[in-house]
């Protein structure tokens, strides 16, 4: 299916007439690690808010640009995200953030939010970032009463955007998040796993030598269990699955059966 760009969605049969955007604000981050993905999460979140006649917001940066505001929300046009499908890392950045982690620095991004009405967050992220998000979101109303106190906003805004609706889109290439069949990055990871296997056999098989090849996944085991399948491993450790004791001795009597084997490993 080809992808088709227009300057707007006006053009394209409204298919899902029930769904209504218009009045409403959308900003979309990306925070943490990049993830194979993201760029195609963004594209949907764009596309879908304009169809459905709501405004999208770009948050460059992260969390950082969330606090930062300014120049780093931007609104998001229809083309702004043509021929992204197949680009990896994301375009609208990515960066660790200090200041989100503080109250302080969420009264900020709460006025930077509030004061272009944006109202619904997309938050592309891993755990950390789906954490902080929720407790963006659970604070919210507490930090306008705030804001208005000081004087940043009036207590109209207050009452108009009293409420941060939060969706969150697992971008972790781990598979460690519950409520998902694969997180967005998995494939792509495993996809890269496999033909960095495929890569080394034959070298392995040459000097008929055991090469051990360690994955990401932190307390994760998937992507070492699947790609160790995928690609006939002799030997895979899990965090999951810890080995058993004397498993030094088991593995390598197994390894010593044949020649060119890999054992995967995982931290």
């Amino acid at each position: 299916m080809s992808d088709l760009d227009s300057s707007s969605s006006s053009a394209y049969p409204k298919y899902l007439e029930h769904l209504s955007g218009d009045g409403k604000a959308i900003g979309v981050l990306t925070s943490g690690g990049d993830a194979q993905g993201m760029n195609a999460a963004v594209r949907a979140v764009v596309r879908m808010g304009i169809y459905t006649g709501a405004k999208v917001y770009f948050i460059y940066e992260g969390y950082q640009g969330l606090v930062d505001g300014g120049s780093n929300i931007v609104e998001a046009k229809w083309d702004c995200v043509s021929s992204i499908l197949q680009v990896g890392g994301t375009i609208i950045g990515s960066a660790r953030c200090k200041a989100f982690r503080s109250r302080e620095g969420r009264l900020k991004a709460a006025c930077n939010l509030a004061r272009l009405g944006i109202t619904n967050l997309c938050v592309i992220g891993g755990d950390g970032s789906l954490t902080g998000a929720n407790l963006f979101r659970k604070e919210w109303s507490g930090l306008l009463e705030k804001l208005a106190r000081n004087g940043d906003i009036d207590n109209d805004t207050v009452q108009k955007y009293s409420y941060l609706n939060v969706v969150g889109m697992v971008g972790s290439i781990d598979n460690d998040f519950c409520g998902t069949d694969m997180t967005i990055g998995t494939d792509s990871a495993l996809h890269r796993i496999i033909e960095v296997v495929d890569a080394i056999m034959t070298t392995a098989q040459s000097h008929q030598r055991t090469f051990v090849l360690e994955v990401m996944g932190r307390h994760c085991g998937y992507l070492a269990l699947v790609s160790a399948l995928t690609c006939g491993a002799d030997w895979v450790f899990l965090p999951e699955s810890p080995p058993e004791e004397d498993w030094e001795e088991n593995m390598c009597l197994k390894l010593s059966e044949v020649t060119g084997n890999l054992a995967m490993l995982l931290e």
